[in-house]
């Protein structure tokens, strides 16, 4: 009787309104910037002329923003925090044309239902304002208020009710990083409307509105990254249009932070367009790279679907490869005209060295023209030039017609002559009569690998790998802060954005000890002092960035903490490599610094410098 009873019990019901909201928050909601992004989205819906972002600890204290906007009335004010509430939708046929950045009204009660919320609003032509208090979503207080014009939304405590979900929030650096990034790309989407950003007290950012997109970038990237900005002149196809900026190849990233397209006013990504972009690089840029661009598209909201996505950082295009050639034509074309202009040559930087004062041109590591070979009898001894001598275009097309027209074998360590004091630990054997394995020097293969005949078959060895080892046994031999290092002769000041510089703050100690001294210099710009002599010769700013991007790819998800040391070396080792040539002339100090390593064998990855084809292995081959 009683199991006959259960059977019949109804067991689907309709949640309750809060705990619907707070299922809602659970696509809507999912970090403090989320919070950000529809507040501000719903302020640029209002024509808000001046947007105001403030938090305190990282969002999850307080988040408040303040707009100029059209504000409401007390009736529209309380129907805003019930869900599927919304001005901006009437009818169905409403959702194939889209024009506005919100449309859902889940936003407001899926935010009111997980926080402790106020929202103050005064209509223009009204003379009082509202002001609504929320708990939990549950409204607890209605009253007049005195207030300018606009909106205001004030969230504090996010997630206090939802434990679960603020356990899994990251640290306050990240999510701070997180919300600057968003109102940033806002204020670059709509450069009309004045973007101001204040975290815990300071005040990060305030742009004034302004009709040339170049200056709103400029102001948020810096000013040296806005003198190179090449203009994307207004291109049209198909009814579709696009214009913007990019930067030159040198300053592409590994991952596609910096780039930030904008469809009909909102920020999306789309991997067709990103693939557009790169097309439109290729043969510019190295592989892994991509590039930088700021581009405005606008076609009729009939021609795109944006409700794909419930965070609506994606859309669906109707007619995708058409958006694709847009992009590509426009991008191509403004590179191809940047590369037709007239360029001016820069004077070659310098550096002085922070313990004798002495002034040295900047070089590469280990790829520019600082290798003078002498033949003797029939073997050839190498010697590092010293910082002030280099070698003729001349000289060094004849040290490597000698590397090829003769086979060169290795001298033992003994019979090196070093001219560069500071060389000649890197090169120093442990045991001075040790002598290392005998290799000739044959060739190159595809110019990526050196071949060389050992005793027992072939040798190939991989520059960039034996480099990377190099690097890496110098940066833990340095102990610590004893790396040696160059001062730059003017400090270079760098611009990053908030997750580059959360990633450089958390990792200050581990730049110090790798011979790398940065320094805060206010706001999001840093200052660097020095760089580790044996990366000396690297543009500065390209260095950091790219190492920035391989710190972030090896952190993944632990980007806000610092890494040890020797995971840190490992990152700077394979990005100092990447330059590394395959040079014959430079074969044989290379294959010498290697065998000086504790483990000569493998890259700090694991990954082998040196591959061995045995005499036997290779007549099995031809047997």
């Amino acid at each position: 009787m009683a199991s006959g009873m259960l059977l019949g019990m109804q067991k689907i019901a309709v949640l309750p309104d809060i705990l619907a909201s707070q299922v809602a928050a659970g696509e809507v909601v999912e970090r403090p910037a989320s919070v950000v992004k529809e507040m501000v989205e719903n302020a640029i819906d209002a024509a808000a002329q001046s947007i105001e972002v403030e938090i305190a600890k990282g969002g999850a204290n307080l988040i408040k923003i303040t707009d100029d906007g059209s504000g409401m009335g007390k009736d529209d004010a309380l129907m805003c925090l019930e869900r599927h509430a919304t001005s901006k939708l009437k009818e169905a046929s409403q959702l194939s044309s889209i024009a506005t950045m919100g449309f859902r009204g889940e936003a407001v009660p899926s935010i009111a239902s997980v926080s402790k919320f106020r929202l103050c609003t005064r209509e223009h032509e009204a003379i009082e304002g509202t002001e609504v208090f929320v708990d939990g979503g549950v409204v607890k207080d209605v009253r007049v208020t005195g207030m300018q014009a606009g909106t205001i939304f004030e969230i504090r405590n996010l997630f206090f009710n939802v434990p679960a979900r603020r356990k899994f929030m990251r640290t306050e650096s990240t999510e701070s990083a997180h919300v600057e990034h968003q109102v940033r790309l806002h204020a670059l989407a709509w450069p009309s409307i004045r973007f101001t950003y204040r975290k815990d007290g300071r005040q990060v950012f305030d742009v004034p509105a302004t009709v040339d997109k170049r200056m709103r970038i400029a102001a948020l990237v810096g000013q040296e990254m806005g003198r190179k900005l090449l203009e994307v002149d207004g291109h049209e196809q198909h009814g579709m249009q696009v214009h913007g900026y990019v930067l030159p190849a040198e300053f592409a990233r590994k991952g596609k932070r910096q780039q930030y397209i904008f469809l009909n006013g909102r920020p999306i990504e789309d991997p067709a367009i990103s693939r557009a972009l790169k097309d439109a690089y290729k043969g510019r840029l190295a592989e892994g790279l991509n590039p930088s661009a700021w581009l405005w598209l606008s076609m009729k909201p009939q021609w795109v679907d944006v409700n794909v996505h419930p965070a609506k950082k994606e859309v669906r295009f109707h007619r995708p490869l058409e958006v694709r050639q847009l992009v590509f034509t426009a991008v191509e074309a403004a590179l191809d005209q940047a590369e037709a202009a007239p360029t001016l040559t820069r004077g070659q930087p310098a550096i002085v060295s922070r313990k004798t004062g002495d002034v040295a041109p900047v070089r590469k590591p280990f790829t520019d023209s600082t290798l003078r070979v002498e033949a003797t009898s029939g073997e050839s001894t190498v010697a590092l030039a010293s910082p002030q001598e280099t070698l003729s275009p001349s000289s060094v097309a004849s040290a490597q017609t000698t590397a090829i027209g003769k086979p060169m074998k290795l001298a033992p360590a003994a019979e090196l002559r070093v001219t560069s004091e500071a060389q000649t630990k890197d090169l120093q054997l442990e045991d001075p009569k040790q002598e290392l394995p005998r290799f000739e020097v044959i060739g190159s293969l595809h110019d990526r690998y050196v071949l060389l005949q050992g005793e027992d078959g072939l040798v190939l060895m991989d520059p960039k790998a034996a480099q990377a080892r190099v690097i890496y046994e110098a940066f833990l031999e340095g102990d610590g802060p004893q790396v040696a290092s160059q001062g730059l002769l003017v400090p270079e000041l760098i611009e990053l954005d908030a997750g580059d510089l959360d990633v450089v703050m958390s990792n200050l100690e581990n730049f110090q000890e790798a011979g790398l001294d940065i320094e805060p210099f206010g706001g999001q710009t840093v200052q660097i002092t020095s760089v580790p002599s044996i990366l000396q010769g690297r543009e500065v700013r390209g260095f950091i960035t790219e190492f920035i991007d391989e710190l972030i790819e090896t952190i993944g998800a632990k980007r806000g903490k610092s890494l040890a040391f020797e995971q840190f070396a490992e990152g700077l080792a394979k990005r100092g490599a990447q330059w590394t040539e395959c040079k014959l002339g430079e074969a044989e100090p290379l294959l010498e610094q290697l065998m000086a390593c504790d483990l000569p064998y493998c890259t700090p990855e694991g990954k082998p410098t040196l591959v061995h084809l045995s005499m036997n292995e290779l007549e099995r081959k031809f047997s």
